[in-house]
């Protein structure tokens, strides 16, 4: 497997102001997470547009209801930090605001298994992503 931690292939949901795509890194029982991005620059929540802010969690929305139908996961997390001290660490160049969105199963432990993150293979990326974009189809 090669370390490619983003391929076209991994992006689910694309529009003029936010991206979403399959993260590279999988917690354990917790496969093929979510992360959406704002297509520009926002280091964090305290200086994202109220109106992104809306937008972003919009997308968050549909992306959860067709994570539910494709995963046939029992639940949904979303997860978004600040600052180092808060647990932001994204794309460890610099910060960059990001909101995660687990899947969620009977007892999966995901808050015990947050930091044993393995780097997915990028085929497996894919087949989570195509089942994803299939739910998301109009």
């Amino acid at each position: 497997m090669t370390r490619e931690l983003l391929r076209l292939t991994d992006i689910v949901y694309i529009d003029e102001f936010v991206t979403a795509f399959i993260n590279s890194f999988w917690i354990k029982h917790n496969p093929g997470h979510v992360i959406v991005v704002p297509n520009d620059h926002y280091e964090n929540l305290y200086n994202l547009p109220d109106n992104l802010g809306a937008h972003i969690f919009s997308v968050a929305k549909k992306i959860a209801i067709a994570m539910k139908k494709s995963y046939k996961c029992d639940g949904i997390t979303l997860l978004q930090n600040n600052e180092p001290a808060g647990g932001q660490h994204a794309f460890h160049y610099h910060l960059h605001y990001h909101l995660h969105i687990f899947p969620r199963y009977e007892n999966d432990e995901l808050h015990v298994n947050m930091m044993n993150k393995q780097l997915a293979d990028p085929a497996k990326r894919k087949d989570f992503a195509d089942k994803l974009r299939a739910k998301l189809l109009p």
